[in-house]
């Protein structure tokens, strides 16, 4: 009798043959919506989306009652790169289960030295699909039937398809996150660390600061599109935390936002065009990222109920005394507060929303007081060299003042 004969004659064989199918067809889908698909994975029913929703949930639970945000950060920041590897093995072990249900269900057609009943087959099924899978080649079970070996043959160029992907995609991800992660540290110097939207403008309130500032928000708005392309095509990006604590994609965007949303209804200036263009895009961003996670629900319940206000009448003072202590003009107009009121609500539930489930806090508008950062003491050096050459520029200029004065005197004629 055949192996299609062995697999009609027994029903379980015929089970085991379909489920097998199945598994090694799930893993296919998955890796090429995961891998190659350049787009949203689409449902929810995925071993990549069923992987994550059964291991974040626990890491962030655990990661939430660490009291010490060192510890925690540090905690957190080992899941990203970890579920990586671990998605791998899944997909390797059901690829593996998967063959040895299809060679199951032919009748586990292979000559095996070690033979054995039933169980021992199957064993004998795993074993052979393993070593093909990772194309190991052994040799010393040999398949009985011409199917049998069209189906090892299939299945060892899966696994050299599957080593090709992940040396493929692991590179992909790194660079992603790396371009990631530039921005975000020079946005450290520009708007401090961790990023607020005060220190931001206060520190292109210069001449020419306006120039820059538009600069910055154009590289930004460049930003939030890579964002939105990277991170929705591959979700696994928004679990890599940056390299430091205070730090990360989620606090530049809001920050950036934060941002925009005074340049737009509050704050005067002509880098207001260029904000909305940067808020449009980094909101489009948020949001997608949010759908992603299925934070739909979450973010309009905060919508509707009002999220925990990041800035409230007393941080609204604060923010017009620090911006207005380097001179930055507000609107004076009494609806200023309200077109405020309105931008923020655009964004903050998304963010308040995406910040509960990564685990990731949303910055302040006006950053606290800290004499040891890096932009106050450097600041500071170069207020005083700029109190020295400016008092080197007046006493030149009134030696220079004297010897014209002297010079003057000296050519003046004299009456005899």
């Amino acid at each position: 009798m055949d192996a299609l004969a062995q697999a009609r004659s027994c029903p379980l064989h015929v089970l085991a043959f379909i489920l097998g199918v199945i598994f090694c067809s799930a893993v296919y889908l998955d890796a090429f919506q995961t891998i190659i698909l350049p787009r949203r994975p689409a449902g929810r029913l995925r071993i990549t989306s069923l992987f994550y929703i059964a291991t974040w949930e626990p890491w962030s639970a655990v990661a939430r009652r660490i009291g010490n945000k060192g510890a925690r950060e540090q905690f957190y920041s080992i899941y990203g790169p970890l579920s990586l590897l671990l998605l791998l093995v899944v997909w390797a072990l059901v690829l593996v289960t998967g063959f040895a249900m299809i060679y199951t269900g032919l009748g586990s057609p292979f000559r095996d030295p070690m033979g054995g009943n039933l169980l021992a087959s199957f064993e004998t099924d795993l074993y052979v699909s393993g070593t093909t899978l990772f194309t190991l080649g052994l040799g010393d079970v040999v398949p009985l039937s011409k199917l049998a070996r069209a189906v090892v043959v299939m299945e060892s160029g899966t696994g050299l398809g599957f080593v090709a992907l992940v040396i493929g995609y692991v590179p992909v991800l790194y660079q992603a996150f790396s371009r990631r992660e530039v921005d975000i540290a020079l946005l450290d110097a520009r708007a401090g660390s961790p990023p607020t939207a005060a220190e931001l403008l206060r520190r292109h309130h210069f001449e020419g600061g306006d120039e820059a500032l538009i600069v910055l928000l154009a590289a930004w708005e460049r930003w939030s599109a890579e964002i939105l392309e990277t991170h929705i095509s591959y979700p696994i990006l928004c679990y890599y935390r940056s390299q430091h604590d205070n730090q990360s994609w989620l606090s530049a965007m809001i920050a950036v936002l934060d941002a925009c949303a005074l340049l737009v209804a509050v704050v005067e200036g002509p880098a207001s065009r260029q904000a909305q263009l940067t808020f449009a895009m980094a909101r489009h961003a948020l949001i997608d990222v949010g759908h992603v996670f299925h934070q739909e629900k979450r973010a309009k319940h905060l919508l509707e109920t009002g999220t925990q206000d990041r800035l409230g009448l007393e941080g609204f003072n604060q923010l017009c005394e620090s911006l207005g202590d380097v001179g930055i003009r507000f609107c004076g107009d009494e609806s200023s507060t309200v077109r405020l009121h309105a931008m923020r609500r655009l964004y903050e539930p998304h963010a308040q929303a995406i910040s509960e489930y990564l685990g990731m806090d949303l910055p302040g508008w006006v950053a606290a007081p800290n004499a040891k950062d890096q932009w106050v003491v450097i600041n500071r050096l170069r207020e005083q060299a700029e109190a020295v050459l400016t008092r080197d520029r007046l006493a030149a200029r009134s030696v220079v003042k004297k010897r014209e004065l002297v010079e003057a005197l000296v050519d003046e004629p004299h009456e005899h």
